[in-house]
């Protein structure tokens, strides 16, 4: 990767400027890497926190939902920022907001703090995300944007594989504030290699911030998004009136949210981005790819430590080997797509995913660790396929000036299918375990519950096989981008 790449391809104003895209990426990979690791390292000490603070599940999920609500609202907005302060701003701002919240974290004393905490980790991550993909977008040419794109899915993908595992051992010897303490130095390193090297790579611009706009996007999103992460705790269901009326409120804000930006001459996000076809079908690639890996992060935990009665810690050992291959092999795909376009990756990898998908509804609580090891291999490595590739082959289909709008659609689409993917996921599983316990003779037995969550397990992969199945059909209508500038 060259040490400096000239600013011919990106900044259009300034087109002698050169960058040392070495260190800015550097900085952001440390900067992702732990913002991420924080996301999913504090899941496994949930059960834990329950016990400590005292409290119960619905409440201790706050501490994932009230992540994911923030993302939700902020991503959206990021759009705005980006051509409203400069790059250097966003990111030492970003890297200090992750920098309190991790701080809060790590000394809290009630849940209450831990949950404040958490709402400032993701308006800094919320603002990292899509500062990221558009700085890598503008000081990398196009022919070089696969392999750097390929070192950012390195990030997302590798730290939430490792955060688990790591965070189980700390369990073992530590209490859970370290989690925290240990992510602390390298964001404090973070911040001083920003300061040292980031650069100015937008133009800002300051556009007339539409109030109207910022209400409905945080209505939609918002809405939307607690809508369905209030499904999947539990407390009703999706017959829940509060889980009815979020969704119903998220959904009638964004189809007027929509209509608006359409209308603007200047708007919030550039919802015309979607005349792109390229871009178009990435949207609907990643999103179903995170929707099918976020659910499949969620149930196969759930299998290993109850339906094969598992502790935490061999749970996250036996899923680390898929996702640190996972994020070992995102620049190798972004190389390869740099040499051979999107379809020969997405296709093929979406086929593995498919047939994988298959394989796990078929789980047994007598499978074997060894087998499901190499399941989960197998379904990272054709995610790994298909989600830098897909990404990166829309993006390139923008003009420059749509690149703050395409990244803030895919972060933010990226947070809602989350939220989706996980409802919809815990849904099918308790209903196929209620279907399950209905049918034995005394549903009370402690015997059956392994059974039980093993045939909900079986029915929520049966979900995500059939978003994989949607997901190839779409993916024969990929083309590879040529990208003039």
């Amino acid at each position: 990767m060259d040490a400096s790449v000239s600013a011919s391809a990106t900044a259009s104003q300034n087109p002698e400027k050169t960058y040392k895209v070495v260190p800015i990426l550097v900085a952001f990979l440390i900067s992702g890497f732990i913002g991420l690791f924080s996301e999913t390292a504090l899941n496994i000490a949930i059960s834990d926190l329950i016990q400590i603070f005292n409290t119960n599940a619905a409440t201790i999920q706050w501490l994932t939902t009230g992540y994911l609500l923030t993302l939700g609202i902020l991503v959206p907005v990021s759009g705005l920022l980006l051509q409203w302060f400069t790059t250097r701003q966003l990111f030492i701002t970003s890297l200090c907001l992750s920098i309190v919240g991790t701080f809060i974290a790590a000394i809290a004393p009630s849940f209450e703090v831990l949950m404040v905490a958490r709402v400032f980790q993701a308006m800094g991550t919320a603002l990292l995300l899509p500062l990221m993909f558009n700085t890598i977008l503008l000081i990398f040419p196009a022919e070089k944007r696969g392999a750097a794109m390929g070192m950012i899915g390195l990030v997302i993908m590798f730290a939430p594989a490792v955060g688990p595992t790591i965070s189980g051992l700390v369990l073992e010897n530590l209490t859970w504030h370290w989690i925290f303490w240990l992510s602390l130095p390298f964001l404090v390193i973070g911040l001083i290699a920003g300061i040292l090297y980031m650069e100015n790579v937008t133009e800002v611009t300051k556009p007339k911030i539409d109030i109207l706009s910022v209400i409905l996007s945080t209505l939609g999103f918002g809405g939307v998004v607690f809508g369905f992460s209030s499904a999947g705790e539990g407390e009703g269901g999706w017959s829940s009136p509060k889980v009815i009326a979020f969704i119903i409120i998220g959904a009638v804000s964004l189809i007027l949210f929509s209509i608006r930006q359409l209308k603007m001459e200047k708007p919030m996000i550039n919802l015309r981005a979607f005349r792109y076809p390229m871009f178009t079908l990435a949207v609907i690639l990643v999103f179903i790819c995170m929707m099918v890996m976020l659910s499949s992060m969620l149930l196969l935990p759930l299998y290993l430590q109850g339906g094969l009665v598992l502790t935490a810690f061999a749970a996250g050992l036996i899923l680390l080997p898929g996702g640190v291959l996972n994020g070992l092999l995102s620049p190798v795909m972004g190389r390869l797509f740099d040499k051979y376009g999107p379809k020969w990756l997405v296709i093929p990898g979406l086929v593995i995913v498919a047939i994988d998908l298959w394989l796990f509804s078929g789980l047994t609580t007598t499978s074997t660790t060894g087998f499901i090891i190499a399941l989960h291999i197998l379904l990272m490595i054709g995610i790994s396929m298909v989600m830098m590739p897909a990404q990166t082959n829309g993006l390139n289909q923008l003009p420059k000036e749509y690149y703050p709008d395409g990244t803030a659609i895919m972060n933010t689409l990226q947070q809602v299918s989350g939220a989706i993917g996980t409802a919809i996921g815990v849904s099918i599983m308790s209903a196929g375990q209620h279907d399950y316990l209905s049918k034995v003779d005394n549903p009370q037995d402690p015997a059956h519950i392994p059974a039980a969550l093993t045939a909900g397990i079986q029915d929520g992969f049966l979900f995500a096989l059939g978003a994989a199945i949607i997901a190839l059909i779409i993916a024969f209508f990929i083309k590879r981008v040529k990208v003039d500038y």
